[in-house]
């Protein structure tokens, strides 16, 4: 009995551990695979718009040169 309890110990410890390190593992996962493409999503999304402002603006000032 008395060499159960250790064994009965660090399995559930073992259990606990293996959870934990799962854990860790699938959010650096879902990190890699979502966040990151949704900032770099995000960061080129901003920029075709600042672009696509700029070229209006620019397209407006050389109208009203025409002008």
């Amino acid at each position: 009995m008395s060499s159960l309890i250790p064994i009965l110990y660090y399995g559930g410890l073992l259990v606990l551990f293996f959870f934990w390190i799962y854990g860790i593992v699938s959010f650096a996962r879902d990190v890699k695979r979502r966040v990151i493409p949704g900032i770099k999503q995000y960061r080129r999304g901003r920029r075709r718009l600042a672009e696509t402002d700029e070229r209006d603006r620019e397209r407006e000032e050389n109208e009203r040169q025409l002008y």
